[in-house]
C-alpha cells in the first residue's frame, strides 16, 4: 500500500520533499510493555498461526518457483542490506510483481490528478459533518500531527483518512513517505536490469473497491484508529522492530488485540471488514493470478506488504492449498 500513500502525497502536494528523514523515529516496543499475561496470550495464539515468521520464501510446484520478499513500505535501517539480498532473486526472475508496478503507480498518480474524486470528497457534508464534533477534534489533531492541516484532512473520504491514521506522526513529518522504501526499490532494479515489473493490483479497481463500504462502516473504520490511547509513534515503532525481527504475525495479531481492546462494540466487526478488504479478498485475486499466470518452467519473484504473508488467509497457506511447497529462506 506505499505506492498508494505515496500517490496521497502527489496530490495534496503538503508533505515536507525530503530525500531521506531527517531524523530516526525511535519509541518504545509495546508489545514488551503488555501485561505479562495479555504477552503470553498473544504469543500461543500466534503459534499456532502458519507461517507466523519470515519475510523470505520460495513456493515450488512441479517446475513452477515463485519467490516471495514480505516488504515494510517504509525506508527503515536494513533496507538497503534487503535490496542486496533480493537482487540475485530479482536478476534470476522472468518476471516480478509488485502490488503496484513503479509505471502503474505513476499511472494512479496521473488518475487521481485528473480525478479527485476517486480519493478525496468534492461535494457535499465533508467529515467535519460526518465525523461529529468530538471526533472530528480528535482527527483533525491526528492529521496535524502528519502535517496535513484540518482543511484538507476534512475532504478525505473516509477510507482513506483511516489509511493515513496508519501513517507514524513521526514517520510522515520526517518524509518517509517521500523516500524510496524497499518496493520501489525492487522495481527500479527490475527495470534497470531489463525485466520490469507487473503489478498484482489493477488500481482502478483497488481505488473503487476500497470505497464501496456503507459509509457509517467506514466512519467506525477512522473511530477504531483513534480509539487506542497510546502513543502512535510507539505502535509504528513496535510494527517497525516487530517486522525486522520478522514477526510478521505477531504485529498482525497485536494489532488486532489493540483494535478490539479498545474499539468499542462493533470492533471485532470492523476489523474483520478491514481484514477482508485488504487482505483475504486481494490475496486470494494474487494468488489466483499467480497459479494461473506462471507458467512451467518460469521463475517468479513477488515483493509485497509482509501482512499478506502469514495466517489462515495468507499468500503463501493459499498457495500450499494449492499443491505448492512452501520453503523459508534465509534474509
Amino acid at each position: 500500500m506505499r505506492a498508494i500513500w505515496r500517490t496521497v502525497i502527489f496530490v495534496i502536494g503538503l508533505m515536507p520533499s525530503l530525500a531521506v528523514a531527517q531524523e530516526v523515529c525511535g519509541g518504545i516496543d509495546l508489545i514488551d510493555q503488555m501485561p505479562a499475561d495479555e504477552r503470553q496470550a498473544l504469543f500461543e495464539e500466534v503459534a499456532g498461526e502458519p507461517y507466523a515468521e519470515g519475510l523470505l520464501w520460495r513456493a515450488t510446484k512441479d517446475d513452477k518457483l515463485i519467490e516471495f520478499f514480505g516488504t515494510y513500505h517504509f525506508r527503515h535501517a536494513q533496507t538497503d542490506a534487503h535490496l542486496e539480498r533480493l537482487k540475485p532473486m530479482i536478476e534470476a526472475a522472468d518476471t516480478v510483481y509488485l502490488e503496484i508496478s513503479n509505471a502503474d503507480q505513476a499511472n494512479m498518480e496521473r488518475e487521481l490528478a485528473g480525478d479527485p474524486s476517486l480519493m478525496f470528497i468534492t461535494e457535499g457534508p465533508t467529515l467535519v459533518d460526518m465525523l461529529g464534533e468530538e471526533d472530528w477534534q480528535a482527527f483533525s489533531a491526528a492529521m496535524k500531527d502528519r502535517n496535513i492541516p484540518g482543511f484538507m484532512a476534512a475532504k478525505f473520504k473516509p477510507f482513506w483518512a483511516t489509511m493515513m491514521l496508519g501513517i507514524g506522526p513521526c514517520e510522515a513529518r520526517t518524509g518517509a513517505l517521500e523516500d524510496r522504501g524497499i518496493d520501489v526499490l525492487v522495481g527500479e532494479y527490475a527495470e534497470e536490469i531489463g525485466t520490469g515489473s507487473k503489478s498484482l493490483d489493477d488500481f482502478i479497481a483497488l481505488l473503487k473497491l476500497l470505497d464501496e463500504d456503507p459509509l457509517e462502516q467506514q466512519l467506525n473504520l477512522i473511530r477504531l484508529t483513534l480509539a487506542w490511547p497510546g502513543n502512535v509513534d510507539d505502535m509504528s515503532y513496535t510494527i517497525r522492530e516487530r517486522y525486522l525481527a520478522q514477526q510478521v504475525g505477531l504485529t498482525w495479531a497485536f494489532s488486532k488485540a489493540v483494535s478490539l481492546k479498545y474499539g468499542g462494540p462493533t470492533a471485532e466487526a470492523d476489523f474483520a471488514r478491514f481484514t477482508e478488504l485488504l487482505l483475504e479478498e486481494r490475496n486470494r485475486k494474487w494468488v489466483d493470478r499467480l497459479v494461473a499466470d506462471t507458467q512451467p518452467g518460469e521463475r517468479v519473484f513477488v515483493a509485497f506488504g509482509a501482512g499478506h504473508l502469514p495466517g489462515e488467509i495468507g499468500v503463501l497457506r493459499m498457495l500450499e492449498e494449492e499443491g505448492f511447497r512452501i520453503e523459508r529462506l534465509d534474509l
